[in-house]
């Protein structure tokens, strides 16, 4: 078989395309696989470092500000079109599964228009753009919130799988990941990231909670800081005078996200769809903290469709009260059974390997496709 891969623009587009890209590639391991992305996207390093063949088109974001934007969009979209158009007529592939972002609509508009079956994936509650425009020309919707169906008209082409993630934190241990980290059993646990940049709002709390665990038997915190943020931290917490002790570990990203997020009791993030994800996956209770900067605001949306089954507490910005939420921290300190429950209600909205599902269903509607005609 041969596969067309497309999704770019942030991780939480190309890691899933990755994770589709791997399913196929475990179940047909002499099939051929291509990713194309946009020229200089997130995708230029972490395509060809999972292994993958890239091709790069030209693309970009929908601006309606003004005339000139607006022609702008019509061309570098009309381009990337032409491009994908030349890469699919090469490579000739049997189907193309997108995951969103701007370089999506050129590869499976242009995918359609030579009748190769296509597919996306919308990794969150409320679709982006690209993926609501792209309805009409694909056999298969496949949604990681059962909430985002709301804002498709075609319903027969819904399937909800969840959201593809990486075949590690399947097999993350608790156990062993707090072993290869130094923490014992017992240990409460608390990590908090604000993704690989950072978030000043998170990161303001995660200096609440230095404070609040710093040299605390029996408590350990991780302190994901964002990189941009790492040396503004480091520099308060000197004006401050807090000498950091073993138990809390501040680093500037993680590289070890399965592992970390696999020993922790708790998590405190954002509400991206592959953050959430893989907290759901990984089975951890959560305060998720959607960035009101987004897109029709679908980390907020995200975050409550976990929370409102139970599997997280959702904190919007504009409500941040440093005080208020380290009470709420020792509440759920003391209250390992609530932590349990949450973190069971939030495996049970994983819903199993998406991957898994997103494989099976695409090969079972090419079956029927071929067998049709």
């Amino acid at each position: 078989m041969r596969l067309v891969v497309t999704g770019g623009g942030s991780g939480g587009h190309v890691y899933p395309a990755l994770a589709i890209a791997d399913k196929f590639k475990e179940m047909d391991p002499e099939g051929e696989i291509l990713y194309i992305g946009y020229m200089n996207g997130f995708e230029k390093n972490a395509v060809p470092k999972a292994g993958y063949r890239l091709e790069e088109i030209d693309t970009r974001w929908v601006s309606r500000s003004n005339a000139k934007e607006i022609f702008s969009t019509a061309y570098h979209v009309g381009n990337g079109i032409i491009q994908s158009r030349r890469i699919l007529k090469r490579f000739k592939p049997d189907l193309i599964i997108g995951t969103g972002g701007y370089v999506c609509f050129p590869v499976i508009f242009a995918g359609h228009r030579l009748g190769i079956p296509c597919y996306i994936h919308e990794q969150n509650a409320f679709p982006g753009l690209a993926n609501r425009r792209l309805e009409r020309y694909v056999r298969k919707i496949y949604l990681g919130f059962k909430e985002g169906g709301e804002y498709f008209n075609s319903k027969d082409k819904l399937v909800v799988t969840g959201n593809p993630v990486r075949s590690s934190f399947f097999k993350a241990d608790k156990a062993e990941a707090r072993k290869k980290l130094g923490y014992s059993e017992d240990d409460f646990v608390v990590f908090s990231f604000g993704g690989s940049l950072g978030a000043g709002p998170i990161n303001k709390l995660a200096m609440g909670l230095v404070e609040e665990m710093n040299g605390k038997e029996g408590q350990q915190l991780v302190f994901g800081t964002g990189r941009r943020f790492f040396d503004d931290v480091m520099a308060e917490l000197d004006s401050k005078g807090i000498e950091l002790k073993e138990n809390v570990r501040i680093r500037n990203y993680i590289d070890d996200m399965d592992t970390v997020i696999a020993a922790s009791d708790l998590i405190i993030s954002r509400a991206g769809a592959l953050s959430v994800a893989e907290i759901l996956v990984s089975g951890r209770a959560s305060v998720l903290i959607p960035s009101p900067n987004v897109t029709g605001n679908h980390q907020y949306f995200n975050a409550k469709a976990v929370a409102d089954e139970g599997g997280a507490i959702l904190i919007e910005e504009k409500d941040i009260d440093v005080d208020k939420f380290i009470g709420l921290i020792r509440e759920l300190r003391n209250d390992p059974e609530r932590l349990k429950e949450m973190g069971c209600k939030a495996h049970e909205l994983a819903a199993g390997s998406a991957a898994d599902i997103i494989y099976e269903e695409t090969v079972k509607d090419l079956w029927k496709a071929t067998n049709a005609k």
